[in-house]
């Protein structure tokens, strides 16, 4: 499903124009994004829940010739799905 899919589907499902639909669409997203950044959990009930972990720096290799390099620390977005959705998914 893609942002336009989703679009779409509101302006179906709810009635709005699809300029409408469009920028709530926008708008919600921007707000999970924002949330996000700011190193916010997001979560959306009976969909799951978005959060940001931070990986420590890390000792790796280059895989063409082997040399060693530190891997430098970084955010890495998640997801976990909530039951009632699994379920859904699932049976």
């Amino acid at each position: 499903m893609t942002k336009t899919d989703l679009v779409e589907a509101i302006y179906e499902r709810v009635g709005l124009s699809r300029k409408e639909s469009a920028k709530a669409v926008d708008s919600v997203l921007e707000i999970i994004k924002d949330s996000l950044r700011r190193g916010e959990k997001v979560k959306i009930s009976g969909f799951g829940n978005f959060v940001v972990n931070q990986k420590r720096a890390r000792r790796g290799r280059n895989p063409q010739t082997g040399d060693p390099l530190i891997i430098g620390s970084r955010s890495v977005l998640s997801f976990k799905a909530s039951d009632i959705l699994k379920q859904r998914l699932c049976g």
